[in-house]
């Protein structure tokens, strides 16, 4: 773990604070995966899209790297912020992000 990864904490441990919430967060995750059928990084996209409005470094800082595991791009993480302004997201890309 480098230096700024240490400093970099999530601002809220979910799990210990409320474990009914954070059970019903994977829940949702599952039955997402389950049943949209989406790919990889149609699902970064969102997670990551979430995490920027919700405005929490440690998720963005999470979900970034997942996405870029998945094969996404540079150009497309930077340009997720404003993702309605530029031609780098499909229809389907674009409905799932309204």
């Amino acid at each position: 773990m480098n230096e700024r990864d240490k400093d970099m904490q999530c601002r809220i441990d979910i799990q210990k604070v409320v474990p009914a919430a954070f059970q019903a967060m994977l829940s949702l995750e599952t039955y997402v995966q389950r049943m949209w059928n989406a790919e990889p990084l149609l699902l970064g996209l969102v997670k990551m899209r979430a995490s920027q409005i919700n405005g929490c470094a440690y998720c963005i800082d999470m979900h970034s790297k997942d996405a870029r595991a998945h094969g996404e791009t540079e150009q497309r993480l930077y340009a997720l912020n404003a993702w309605k302004e530029t031609p780098f997201f499909s229809d389907r890309e674009r409905a799932a992000l309204l």
